[in-house]
């Protein structure tokens, strides 16, 4: 049972001024898609969260057409099965999120304030807010518990530079090549200079650094598996 086969609500979206229509399952498929790669990221994406918006107007709205349906429709169970697994996708893809940006406050802070293009940003105007309000509570809880019973004025600073924790871009993923990118360069880690250049054919699937593939992760021409 698809999501469509619940809601035929139609969902307008904008890309570079030129007016396009997505239906509710193709924001779903997306929706999947950040989940996943949220997921098996080592590092906090950009937040999407007008896709979340959207999908969280159309449970709402899915919700209102299921409490329409006669309690003796067959269907109706299996579309409170899919409008359940639609939740806990969207739940589990926030939850995600907040673990990871409580995990790395200080370095997400960090990197939004040197940040120039706002449509890069990794934190969406709320996760910000928790973000700030999350390391305001850090620093007062060790204040309050350790930093005000130490008498050395070194020692009794917090410094958010030393609890900043900060993601493993050169770790390992599984991925699979949505389309063909030549002449990847896979940086050597053993200090011998000795960089690959290597030809990623749609289709194939590799377990490379993180780092050497992020930009073909954020163009769409591999995915996390």
């Amino acid at each position: 049972m698809k999501m469509a086969d619940i809601t035929d609500d139609i969902l307008s979206a904008s890309d570079d001024d030129e007016s396009q229509v997505v239906t509710a399952a193709e924001v779903l498929l997306k929706i999947e898609s950040l989940w996943r790669t949220e997921r098996l990221s080592p590092t906090l994406e950009c937040h999407q969260s007008e896709l979340v918006d959207c999908m969280l107007d159309q449970i709402t709205q899915m919700n209102n057409n299921l409490r329409r349906c006669k309690k003796t429709d067959l269907r109706l169970a299996i579309h409170r099965m899919e409008l359940e697994r639609v939740r806990y996708v969207v739940a589990s893809y926030l939850r995600c999120r907040l673990l990871k940006i409580e995990r790395f406050t200080h370095y997400l802070l960090e990197k939004h304030g040197e940040l120039d293009d706002p449509s890069l940003a990794l934190l969406s105007p709320q996760e910000l807010d928790y973000a700030k309000s999350y390391a305001q509570s850090i620093e007062s809880h060790f204040n309050k518990l350790v930093l005000r019973h130490i008498t050395h004025e070194k020692l009794a600073e917090f410094d958010a530079k030393k609890m900043s924790v900060v993601p493993n871009m050169n770790g390992y993923v599984f991925l699979k090549v949505l389309k063909d990118s030549p002449g990847v360069l896979i940086s050597d880690q053993v200090g011998e200079n000795a960089d690959e250049e290597v030809d990623l054919v749609a289709g194939d699937q590799h377990l490379m650094m993180y780092s050497s593939i992020q930009e073909l992760l954020k163009s769409g021409h591999v995915e996390l598996i």
